[in-house]
């Protein structure tokens, strides 16, 4: 049986997030039931929220950082049973038989991944609905194990901001001795900091804020590298084996482009939206790259959680109840948040 739980959510793109009811699927043979006890409050759910990418489904109930408890498990799932703590990040579904889902790519597949939230529901109709709620049913191809010896609310923004800055250190292959930047120390640059000192890298936090410097060195930065300094950047030009770009708005590009090596790479990972115009000489004259990347696949995203098991590293948060949700919005967009709200999912079942 189909059942309805509680969730918050918000019913247009003017309004506030209230409490709501939403229906749940029953648990299938191919499916794990979760009971939701913390989940990740990321800058996309604002967005959806607000339909800033014209694309929203009403009510949005966002979530996409869950972090939770097996209570059913379908008579197909072998790798999970009840009490295991477990995880659902950004996807909850895919075709599972294009090039890209073969080869562990969920988040490019073919067909188009299925969203946590805002998704094309499959089994119900509609649209799906994430983890601002009470529980969640997911296929067991898109659950994650959570290592019990890190802590669990600070493991939920692992799920979204965590694989997101993983992702491409491992695609480009970062190392030990590889000079990495990180542009921006939010809720993406303070784990691509963390990432990449636990690689053994040589991490330079580069930010526009001098205020920032204290933090960033606490989070493994080596270095702080103050881009409004010209003189500085001048020092660092053409020094970096790889750039990791979290700015989340269009930026100027040119004065990072300068940062990179020959043959090295700047990925983004931020700013899904027009970037400002950029010389393309800087990049032609030394054979630089400007790159893109999504999330990561499952089978990647297990093996960031399984890193951040042997590391003991979890993101910096702050965990609010669910009333104060909107407020914590309003924060978000004021940067006001080091570096990640996560909401106890306890105040919203009692």
């Amino acid at each position: 049986m189909n059942t309805t739980i509680k969730a918050y959510g918000a019913k247009d793109s003017k309004a506030d997030l209230k409490p709501l009811d939403i229906e749940r699927r029953a648990c299938g043979d191919d499916d794990v039931k979760i009971d939701i006890t913390y989940c990740g409050v990321c800058h996309s759910d604002i967005h959806t929220v607000r339909n800033d990418w014209k694309n929203s489904r009403y009510p949005v109930v966002p979530g996409h950082e869950i972090i939770g408890r097996v209570i059913e498990t379908g008579k197909n799932v072998t790798k999970f049973k009840e009490g295991d703590l477990v995880g659902v990040g950004c996807m909850v579904d895919s075709c599972q038989e294009c090039s890209a889902c073969k080869e562990d790519l969920e988040q490019f597949c073919e067909e188009g991944m299925v969203g946590t939230y805002n998704g094309k529901d499959k089994h119900l109709g509609g649209h799906t609905f994430g983890g601002y709620s009470t529980s969640v049913v997911v296929n067991k191809e898109f659950v994650l194990n959570i290592p019990e010896n890190i802590d669990e609310k600070g493991a939920a923004p692992l799920l979204c901001a965590g694989i997101t800055t993983w992702s491409p250190l491992c695609k480009w292959n970062v190392k030990e001795g590889d000079k990495v930047g990180v542009i921006g120390l939010g809720g993406l640059g303070h784990m691509g900091v963390k990432f990449a000192n636990a690689l053994g890298a040589h991490v330079v936090m580069i930010t526009t804020s001098p205020d920032k410097a204290k933090d960033a060195k606490a989070l493994g930065a080596h270095e702080v590298l103050i881009s409004k300094n010209e003189d500085d950047m001048k020092k660092h030009s053409n020094s970096f084996d790889f750039i990791l770009n979290t700015i989340p708005v269009g930026h100027e590009m040119d004065p990072y482009i300068g940062l990179l090596k020959r043959d090295a790479t700047m990925v983004l990972v931020g700013a899904v939206e027009p970037l400002k115009p950029f010389h393309g000489g800087g990049l032609i004259l030394g054979r630089k790259r400007i790159a893109g990347s999504l999330i990561g696949g499952i089978k990647e995203t297990q093996e960031m959680l399984d890193f951040c098991g042997e590391h003991n590293i979890v993101s910096d948060i702050e965990v609010i109840d669910m009333k104060d949700i909107n407020n914590a919005y309003e924060r978000i967009i004021d940067s006001d948040v080091k570096y990640r709200f996560v909401i106890d999912m306890a105040s919203l079942k009692n």
